[in-house]
């Protein structure tokens, strides 16, 4: 089992930059996917990116080259960096982890509001 903490969440103006932070409560070395999903009311959950504990990388098209997700194993930690922000990008960001042996876990969710 792993509990997810999400932080960084917040408003930003369009072009802005955030940095999104999932603390998990233990090691995530053995954890075979870390990601971010986002969802807006009315829609369905969607991929934003996710990372493997060998380190490759996947994003959504709507993200490529403005968003990168990396991992810090001796933090227990993943990130998501957003740069050039829109307003489409607004939604309440989740962290997920899952493994083999892991069922697919979530975090709580964290906010992020591009307006001006």
């Amino acid at each position: 089992q792993v509990q997810l903490v999400e932080s960084g969440g917040g408003l930003v103006q369009p072009g802005g930059s955030l940095r999104l932070s999932c603390a998990a409560s233990r090691s995530i070395f053995s954890i075979s996917y870390m990601g971010w999903y986002r969802q807006t009311p009315g829609k369905q959950r969607e991929l934003v990116a996710t990372i493997t504990n060998g380190g490759n990388t996947n994003y959504a098209d709507s993200v490529k080259g403005r968003f990168t997700i990396s991992r810090d194993n001796a933090k227990n930690t993943v990130y998501l960096q957003m740069n050039s922000l829109k307003p489409e990008d607004t939604a309440v960001y989740y962290c997920n982890a899952r493994s083999p042996s892991l069922a697919s876990t979530w975090g709580q969710g964290t906010q992020v509001t591009v307006s001006s």
